[in-house]
């Protein structure tokens, strides 16, 4: 486009941005005011250039920038939506686990935090016990993708108090008794559950009191 034909699509742009201040449904249309300031940008912008500019919104990098960003946020769309499908096929995995009552011989995965979440959000917000449970007792042995040191370091920023205190008792617990069963240490859900900061306290000191 030469500066004449910006201009005159700037004029068109003008009168329509006029005719659609007089109408109420039309007035609050972010279309209208978007598409008049990116004309008036691209005829200052010729205004600018020597005589004879041609404009190509091909070469122009404001618009590249714009398609840029527009791309990434399309692709960083798309990485959302394939994250929440896999969280609710795994919640959906786990839910089906609960039932068959087979959920504590799975190993947890990378991920299974925000499962966690989605599970709790299904359950109207109401924390699953059998599936803190069932993540303290993996955190505290190490099991599943728990096994890195890293994940777990990770896990510690995404799950609550209650369940890290309880994660970090049952450690201890089973330092001081191993083998332990399970049925054994069900007081630790409960004093992490009611009392977290007790029940870290707790293990910090059975910490220290290692041989």
């Amino acid at each position: 486009m030469d500066a004449s034909a910006v201009t005159a699509a700037l004029e068109d742009a003008r009168f329509d941005a006029r005719q659609n201040s007089r109408h109420e449904d039309l007035a609050d249309d972010v279309r209208g005011p978007a598409g008049l300031a990116e004309w008036e940008r691209v005829d200052q912008l010729l205004a600018a250039a020597p005589t004879g500019t041609l404009y190509d919104p091909d070469t122009d990098d404001f618009v590249r920038a714009e398609l840029a960003a527009e791309a990434a946020a399309a692709t960083a769309r798309e990485a959302e939506l394939r994250e929440a499908a896999r969280v609710a096929a795994r919640a959906d995995e786990l839910q089906a686990l609960r039932e068959l009552g087979t959920l504590e011989q799975t190993e947890p995965r990378e991920g299974d935090e925000a499962v966690r979440d989605e599970l709790t959000r299904r359950a109207g917000g109401y924390v699953q016990a059998d599936v803190d449970a069932w993540l303290a007792h993996a955190l505290a042995a190490h099991l599943g993708h728990y096994r890195d040191p890293a994940a777990r370091e990770t896990a510690a920023g995404l799950l609550t108090p209650p369940l890290l205190a309880h994660a970090a008792l049952l450690a201890e617990l089973g330092r001081l008794v191993p083998g332990a069963d399970v049925d054994q240490l069900a007081f630790a859900a409960r004093l992490a559950t009611t009392e977290p900061e007790a029940a870290g306290a707790l293990a910090a000191f059975l910490t220290r009191a290692r041989p």
